[in-house]
């Protein structure tokens, strides 16, 4: 067990937390949720010991083995992947690495001898001799060929380098696990991997992560960081909306019940607190009125944007057709027709051969060779995922940026648009060229809603945006009434608005007229 009693940390005025208290119990997995800026992986930094609170403290079960996934992806550079695996099993390593150096010794003293008998030991009792095989099973599991296994870390793209990561916080069965976005850069036979790995853990699991689907999968108790405080809810991240909402509904009608009355007793005492025969009526009154409380309903440090794809027309009945589409470099012949009504979601190991793709569809890039038909009632409205064209350099203001993608440029239009998107106030007059990642995906939302398009395509569009932001993107994408292509890491938005894949390769197209659920049972997992 791993504990938090009393934890404060405060940078100046700003509280993070404030008299924390809460328990993370074996065989549970906990989610950390909360706003952008509540603290999320500052809390796991103080369950780790990697920062220590103004007050209170962490307390772990004595021997309990806490082992973190990190977050620096050049930690490990100088090591081998087999061998930066069982790094993360810290005791086992230090001793295997003792042992190593002893025995390049050419003469042995008794105590020498002795330690080496006793790091033996240790090195058994641990498992040591079945480490480099289970370390390759688990790389094997995450998707890093045989081949891969035996290069340093320093090596290997971004994306296998997170696998190895992972693979070292996992290793070695730690009695405490802590995860900061584990999903973040994984292909989805690897989250499918993960998912099952913490189904099976007996041990305590912590993790932040924005990913809805994954929290559903593997949490089994939410706790919600806000306002400094850390609520605990039994069950997965639904579960928790869906409690959340209620208790708020229920505290604002028992809110309203309560002013109301208040305001028949303060009337009733208005009226007959100087009449002598109602005098102990009114005095009784009194004392239920001092009594009631009216629960001061802070609203939540969550910040949803409106996201609302309206279409200028109907779509007709021709939408889209692409015919043996090549783009030298990425794919050959890709041929599929797009009919009204379908909201399609597009999978590929290559994340730039959809890119691409994309681009050509919305006229972005020019095919090799092939062709793009798209019908007459069509207009396209289109969110890359690379959109650093429309922000480097650029020094306007946000209410100036959006006018140049607005039939009406009438300021107070401009902004009602922004304040959607949480730019309000002052907000809508930073500079374009300096947002953030989540900002400037956010301003792209706002392009992308005034295009007012009836074919919509947009690219990995959660990137860089918060969980609450994904949350309003996956209700506007299922209301949308128009027809929709979309590439997304998100699985609960594939889920909940697919209804047909395609996966795509250089040279293959495998297309099913289903949804994700129905694809994943099926076993088109490629």
């Amino acid at each position: 067990m791993i504990s938090a009693s009393n934890i404060t940390l405060q940078y100046g005025k700003r509280v993070l937390f404030k008299d924390v208290n809460i328990k993370f119990l074996a065989g549970e997995c906990y989610g950390i949720i909360g706003a952008n800026g509540a603290g999320k992986s500052t809390f796991l930094k103080i369950l780790s010991g990697e920062i220590p609170p103004n007050k209170g403290e962490v307390i772990v079960d004595r021997g309990k083995r806490i082992s973190i996934l990190r977050q620096d992806q050049n930690a490990l550079d100088g090591l081998s992947c087999v061998e930066a695996v069982i790094s993360g099993h810290e005791k086992l390593y230090r001793v295997m690495k003792e042992k190593e150096a002893m025995y390049l010794l050419t003469d042995f003293t008794e105590a020498q001898g002795n330690k080496l008998a006793e790091l033996e030991g240790e090195f058994a009792e641990m498992g040591g001799w079945e480490a480099d095989a289970d370390a390759r099973i688990m790389l094997t599991s995450l998707g890093i060929p045989e081949d891969k296994q035996d290069a340093m870390v320093g090596e290997l793209d971004a994306k296998l380098k997170v696998k190895v990561l992972l693979a070292s916080a996992l290793f070695g069965n730690p009695d405490i696990l802590i995860l900061d976005e584990p999903t973040n850069n994984l292909d989805i036979k690897a989250v499918h991997w993960l998912e099952d790995f913490l189904y099976d853990f007996r041990n305590t699991v912590i993790i932040v992560s924005h990913n809805r689907y994954f929290l559903n999968k593997v949490c089994t108790r939410i706790c919600d960081v806000d306002y400094g405080a850390i609520n605990m809810f039994v069950g997965n991240y639904d579960f928790w909306y869906e409690t959340s909402q209620l208790l708020l509904r229920q505290q604002k009608e028992a809110n309203k019940k309560a002013e109301a009355r208040a305001d028949e007793l303060k009337e009733f005492i208005a009226r007959f607190s100087a009449n002598a025969s109602k005098s102990r009526q009114a005095t009784s009154r009194k004392r239920e009125l001092e009594k009631l409380t009216i629960e001061d309903l802070k609203p939540s440090s969550r910040k949803y944007p409106y996201i609302n794809f309206d279409i200028e027309r109907e779509v007709g009945n021709e939408v889209l057709a692409v015919k043996n589409l090549t783009l030298d470099g990425y794919f050959k012949n890709v041929s599929f027709r797009v009919n009204k009504g379908e909201k399609v979601a597009f999978l590929s190991d290559n994340s730039l051969i959809v890119d691409k793709l994309f681009d050509c569809i919305a006229s972005e890039a020019e095919a090799t060779s092939g062709e793009v038909e798209i019908g007459k009632t069509i207009k396209t409205a289109y969110l890359p995922q690379n959109f650093d064209k429309y922000f480097d350099g650029v020094k306007l203001n946000l209410v100036e940026w959006l006018k140049g993608f607005s039939k009406d440029t009438n300021e107070t239009f401009i902004r009602s648009w922004l304040g959607r998107m949480l730019f309000s106030g002052e907000e809508a007059l930073k500079e374009a060229g300096v947002l953030s990642g989540g900002e400037k995906v956010r301003c792209m939302l706002a392009k992308t809603m005034l295009a007012q398009g009836n074919l919509l395509i947009m690219s990995e569009p959660t990137n860089h945006l918060d969980l609450e932001s994904i949350t309003a993107l996956n209700e506007g994408m299922k209301k949308y009434k128009g027809v929709m292509l979309f590439a997304t890491s998100d699985e609960e938005i594939m889920a909940t608005v697919a209804t047909r894949i395609i996966y795509i390769t250089k040279d293959k197209v495998i297309d099913r007229m289903c949804g994700y659920e129905e694809y994943l049972e099926k076993g088109n997992v490629h």
